[in-house]
């Protein structure tokens, strides 16, 4: 094994018990670790904080965005692999966190957002190290390059369930069979019930029913 990956194999995996899914929010699905597990791996990898690692902060500062505000911190963190070996270059990070939230009932703010900021950029820093890398590699994304979500699907309108509905009795006479028989056959192929379908599923059921209207003439030609 080469020696430029002892650290970062070191601290890659990180505990089951350090970690846990965020369950809300624009990162739901996402893997926090604790921060407490970091600052034990540095002084596991380099000693004590003052003595093996520490870190400056070269920066705090407050940024406004329409309705909200959002702190940042940067820092530079330095290492020392021995006793006998110098300070390493710095290794930046940068943190950030909400100081006031917009939501239903106003602003809200937040007394604890350097802190947080803070503890975004030593994380940032120690990713550089590979600290937690099975994570962040399990995952493929982070929180700063996740896909925008989709948005909803429209629900079928009235007039969509009328036309099936009208539809659904066309082909039921063409076959010598049931609506009822027709749209279950119907609903299991385009994989909903007709009230429960999208407005797209909707245009899909149409043409369903329009194609077996067709095929039904064919049959009768």
């Amino acid at each position: 094994m080469s020696d430029n990956l002892k650290i970062y194999n070191a601290v890659a995996t990180v505990p089951e018990g350090a970690k846990k899914q965020i369950a809300g929010g624009k990162i739901k699905g996402f893997t926090d670790i604790n921060p407490m597990w970091r600052i034990k791996m540095l002084t596991e990898q380099f000693g004590p904080v003052g003595i093996g690692w520490y870190y400056e902060i070269t920066s705090q500062r407050l940024e406004p965005y329409e309705d909200e505000i959002a702190a940042f911190v940067d820092i530079n963190l330095y290492v020392k692999i021995n006793e006998d070996c110098d300070w390493s270059k710095p290794i930046v990070g940068v943190g950030g966190s909400k100081f006031v939230t917009k939501n239903k009932n106003g602003a809200e703010m937040s007394d604890e957002c350097f802190k947080m900021a803070l503890t975004d950029a030593i994380s940032v820093a120690c990713k550089a190290l590979g600290f937690g890398a099975d994570v962040y590699w399990a995952n493929g994304r982070s929180k700063y390059n996740q896909e925008p979500e989709e948005p909803p699907a429209e629900p079928i309108t009235d007039k969509q369930k009328s036309q099936i509905k009208e539809m659904l009795k066309q082909v039921a006479a063409a076959y010598g069979t049931t609506p009822v028989n027709v749209c279950t056959v119907m609903e299991k192929d385009i994989g909903a019930a007709v009230n429960g379908m999208s407005a797209k599923q909707g245009i899909k059921a149409m043409r369903y029913l329009s194609q077996c209207l067709q095929n039904a003439t064919g049959k009768a030609s």
